[in-house]
């Protein structure tokens, strides 16, 4: 039997990167997770067997350190945080020192080169970074996850309202956990997808008043939707502290969802996992509590 590669993974106390994490180890394979820093979650991690390395992905000489002895990679840069570029180039830089069989990069379904996102932009220029390295790569382009409606679970709460600029927009939300397996899965065997970009999307694509009926339905009390121009919902966002970078990424993928650059589904994500992904109601009713 072959031996089982190692895989690094970043963003490892997140919910892609933990359920990558379960998913390695169930399969056999040995896991260094790449932590911003030694706290309860890492903790966890290293209980499980993982060996646990807290550096800074804007450190090329950190990445390089935890880079020895490691078969694949996968990349996860916060996409509300400024600085991929930098990130990605010192990924690539020590990927190819290493001698990576394989990344797994995370990027955006709305990455292109004329995105006016300039996260989403910088994602498409972080591809090519990354395919500039001769590295067998696989680029991940996620639609929406299911986990945004966490980040208003409070509006909900308390005014059994969504308040979003997306209008009739549609797309099918991602589970993170089922990103998480399917980076896993491609990170075990990399050349299965090398080279390709993998457009992923939940099974059933909604538009924000058809999600507000699930979530209506699953907590039994009525979710209202209440769209609102790009231009108020920044001026929203700005009253709660949201920085500059992250208006700027929001308010114009939102354009984009309008102009249906997140529409559409596929069952990429089931053939890879295995498994059919997570619904939005499965994600709801999981989350009940948080409602």
């Amino acid at each position: 039997m072959s031996k089982k590669l190692k895989v690094l993974i970043t963003g490892a106390t997140g919910k892609s990167g933990s359920a990558a994490i379960d998913e390695l180890l169930e399969m056999g394979n040995p896991v260094r997770a790449f932590v911003h820093s030694l706290d309860e979650r890492s903790e966890k991690l290293a209980a499980k067997g993982v060996e646990v390395f807290a550096g800074d992905l804007h450190n090329f000489d950190e990445i390089s350190v935890a880079m020895k002895g490691i078969d694949t990679a996968y990349f996860c840069f916060p996409v509300l945080v400024p600085g991929v570029l930098e990130a990605t180039s010192y990924f690539a830089v020590a990927g190819k020192e290493a001698g990576l069989k394989g990344i797994v990069n995370m990027s955006q379904i709305s990455a292109r080169r004329d995105a006016k996102s300039h996260a989403a932009q910088d994602h498409w220029i972080g591809e090519q970074i990354l395919n500039m390295t001769g590295i067998p790569i696989t680029h991940l382009r996620p639609t929406f996850f299911d986990d945004w409606f966490l980040y208003i679970r409070e509006g909900i709460k308390k005014d059994n309202k969504i308040v979003l600029p997306f209008g009739d927009g549609r797309w099918a939300p991602v589970d993170s956990g089922d990103l998480g397996r399917a980076v896993a899965r491609i990170a075990a065997e990399p050349m299965t997808y090398a080279g390709e970009i993998l457009k992923l999307y939940g099974p059933e694509e909604y538009n924000v008043y058809e999600m507000s009926e699930v979530l209506s339905s699953v907590l039994g009390r009525k979710i209202k939707y209440e769209p609102v121009n790009i231009e108020r919902w920044a001026e929203l966002d700005a009253e709660r502290g949201a920085d500059d970078h992250f208006l700027q990424h929001v308010t114009n993928v939102a354009l984009d969802c309008m102009d249906g650059i997140f529409a559409g589904t596929n069952d990429t994500l089931g053939t890879i996992i295995g498994d059919k992904p997570t619904t939005l109601s499965e994600f709801f009713t999981t989350w009940k509590a948080a409602f």
